[in-house]
């Protein structure tokens, strides 16, 4: 047997992507709808076998069939536009892309086809808005009455004082250095207000009681080590603590 010899390699290219065939590179014969004989490579066999084309080798053994009418054709099949003989049914990547757009567009149109149109209806009547709720404030003060004698503006500071932390503090103090001089007046420029002044020989102590604050009612106002720095009027001593630490008015100790 005597082999052929070629002095050149043939140009042939893929009928799918047009590729020149590599010389060595094996290709498969395909058959595509009509009887078209078509040679395609290795990488675009996927290609030819998802447009129906049909090994050329496996041909026998499919059963005949006729081919699909034109209006039963999918949305991708309109955009098929087969340059002669090459690419009978096989969508290049402009074409497919083409056929994606038109058939998104397609289906948009679809879904929107049955909705009823309401360009003719009225407006629907807005909902009467419910009048807001006046929201209480995040801290509010709490105020208490306000007694309106002097002896009970006294009596109530120096139950207040006696409620609080200072009373410790003074307690405390009382301790080392003995039962101190007190005295708890109303205070003049301010009508729910009582000052008490607790003190010793060293050190003295100056509270502002608010009658109306229920909150934090007693503070400390001022302090120091000398007598004399105390004004006078408020060296009237008419207060002293009991037994327990507790302040209180002259004779009802």
């Amino acid at each position: 047997m005597k082999k052929e010899l070629r002095p050149f390699h043939d140009n042939v290219a893929c009928d799918v992507c047009e590729r020149t065939i590599l010389k060595g590179e094996r290709t498969e014969a395909y058959l595509a709808p009509g009887g078209h004989r078509h040679l395609v490579c290795k990488l675009c066999q996927a290609r030819a076998e998802h447009a129906g084309w049909i090994r050329e080798s496996a041909a026998d053994q499919y059963p005949t069939r006729s081919q699909r009418t034109q209006e039963r054709r999918g949305v991708f099949a309109r955009f098929r536009r087969p340059r002669g003989d090459e690419r009978d049914g096989v969508l290049g990547a402009d074409e497919l892309a083409e056929g994606e757009a038109v058939l998104v567009a397609d289906l948009v149109s679809e879904a929107f086809a049955d909705e009823p149109d309401r360009s003719d209806q009225p407006e629907p009547t807005p909902r009467p808005q419910r009048p807001r709720r006046r929201e209480q404030p995040q801290d509010p003060r709490h105020v208490r009455a306000v007694p309106t004698t002097a002896e009970a503006k006294v009596e109530r500071a120096l139950e207040l004082f006696n409620a609080s932390e200072h009373q410790r503090v003074v307690a405390g103090v009382a301790r080392t250095l003995g039962y101190p001089w007190a005295t708890a007046v109303p205070d003049a420029d301010s009508p729910s207000s009582v000052t008490v002044v607790v003190a010793w020989e060293l050190s003295w102590y100056r509270y502002r009681i608010d009658l109306g604050d229920a909150a934090e009612p007693v503070a400390l106002q001022e302090k120091g080590e000398e007598l004399e720095n105390i004004d006078e009027a408020l060296r009237q001593w008419n207060a002293g603590l009991d037994a327990d630490g507790k302040l209180g008015v002259e004779g009802e100790q």
